[in-house]
């Protein structure tokens, strides 16, 4: 292949997804086409508009298994985890009450971040839950947790950096048992994985489109009806008065489409996915000898493949192959510092095993040649970094 001809290998579908076609032509039509106002009852293009989010909801909600009237629209799974989050808190503080929040020791920055921040203010007292070495939760520690006395629970339905799959169905059952609100960030899960809302008993659910072939920017936080919250934005009481601002219509058309396209060709998408995943794991085990899988392989997301090559520091195969392959160490970056990841780290893995971390996701345009190209550029790139070692 000459270097004309090399075109750039994306695994990294954690991180973000290409929009579908299909939804992409939907985003256009509410931009031009049916660019109204959905707050703006007064003509038809207004209403139109209107129509169109109406719609939207329903695919939001006929995926993972909600009443249209539980979905709000938000910028994005960050947003409608602060607005779950903060909401809650804010609510219960109104009520004269000090909350107590608990989280697994692995939730996405946007869940630890924001109760660390609500600890640090002395808002909230915090517990962490922790996990095995495969990212797994103990259900019983979980369910003590609970018994205690906690205001909210806090647990992912899929991790973003090992693919760890939470048994979300059993963790809202002993939620509801005693009588605990509980928050799934779903932001991984949604159209890889069935959710349902309704059934299993979330209280309060996050999402984003741009996980799931959907725009950037938009996503939506379900909340059970009857759950108070008080609102982060103030403005025209758009939403219930729980998100004010102006629907971004062509975002939330995306998200909608994302949705009714995820829940007609998950099942297929996924099971190919898993299948070149495995593929993959296979390549890149017999080319590279010390290779470790991190994660629970039993139960893990079809496109996520967690590798830790020790001895061989994760920079130093992504600063060789970044303009051929798009992979990542899945480290968190803070004020230009480069630290561990904080998801590795409460796994209690090795040092050399999270320095030689690389996260690699696929989707349903990875192809079987991606697969083969990709192994084979890993497993060289490794065997160069090891001869001059």
């Amino acid at each position: 292949m000459t270097a004309k001809e090399q075109r750039l290998i994306y695994l990294d579908y954690h991180a973000t997804t290409p929009c579908d076609r299909r939804v992409a032509q939907k985003v256009l039509w509410a931009m031009t086409d049916g660019f109204g106002n959905a707050s703006s009852t007064d003509h038809a293009i207004g209403d139109a508009a209107e129509d169109a989010a109406k719609e939207a909801k329903g695919h939001i909600a006929d995926l993972v298994g909600a009443a249209p009237r539980d979905i709000i629209f938000t910028s994005g799974s960050t947003e409608s985890i602060n607005l779950a989050i903060q909401g809650t808190i804010q609510h219960l503080e109104n009520k004269g009450i000090h909350p107590h929040i608990a989280l697994s020791a692995v939730e996405h920055k946007a869940v630890l971040d924001t109760c660390l921040a609500l600890e640090e203010q002395g808002r909230v007292k915090l517990s962490i839950l922790p996990v095995d070495a495969q990212a797994r939760i103990d259900l019983a520690q979980l369910e003590q947790g609970c018994a205690s006395g906690i205001h909210l629970l806090c647990v992912m339905a899929a991790n973003n950096e090992v693919g760890t799959i939470y048994p979300i169905d059993k963790i809202a059952h002993v939620a509801q048992t005693y009588g605990v609100p509980f928050l799934c960030d779903a932001s991984q899960a949604i159209g890889k994985v069935p959710i349902h809302f309704q059934d299993w008993g979330i209280t309060m659910l996050s999402l984003s489109a741009h996980k799931f072939y959907g725009p950037q920017g938009v996503g939506a936080l379900v909340v059970k009806r009857g759950h108070p919250l008080e609102p982060l934005l103030y403005g025209g009481g758009h939403q219930r008065g729980l998100r004010s601002g102006t629907l971004n219509l062509p975002g939330i058309v995306g998200l909608g489409e994302a949705c009714r396209l995820r829940a007609l060709e998950m099942e297929e998408d996924e099971r190919a996915i898993g299948e070149k995943r495995d593929r993959l794991q296979k390549l890149l085990t017999e080319k590279i000898p010390g290779l470790v899988v991190n994660g629970d392989q039993e139960n893990r997301l079809a496109g996520n493949l967690h590798i830790s090559i020790p001895g061989i520091p994760n920079g130093a195969v992504i600063a060789r192959v970044r303009h051929q392959l798009a992979i990542s160490t899945g480290s968190a970056c803070s004020s230009g510092v480069e630290t561990a990841s904080h998801v590795l780290k409460a796994m209690a893995l090795g040092e050399e095993v999270i320095e030689g971390a690389l996260r690699i996701g696929l989707g349903k345009y990875t192809t079987d040649g991606e697969i083969e190209d990709a192994a084979e550029l890993i497993g060289n790139t490794v065997s160069q970094i090891r001869a001059l070692l």
